[in-house]
């Protein structure tokens, strides 16, 4: 019985990676998402908002 539950189990764990077109795939969307964070951190809304956060910390009374 044991040998019928071992080779069942075996065949399942074959398929254990990533093949390369998975890793395309990812590494597709990373840098998609890289691309639109850039955009967002550095559109001038954002920029402002960053500017105001750090000059408002810089002029904290201690």
């Amino acid at each position: 019985m044991w040998v019928r539950v071992r080779s069942a189990l075996r065949g399942r764990c074959r398929d254990a990676g990533m093949s390369t077109s998975e890793y395309a795939m990812g590494t597709i969307a990373a840098c998609a998402f890289a691309a639109v964070l850039y955009k967002v951190v550095t559109s001038d809304v954002v920029a402002a908002a960053l500017q105001s956060t750090i000059g408002k910390a810089l002029d904290a009374p201690f």
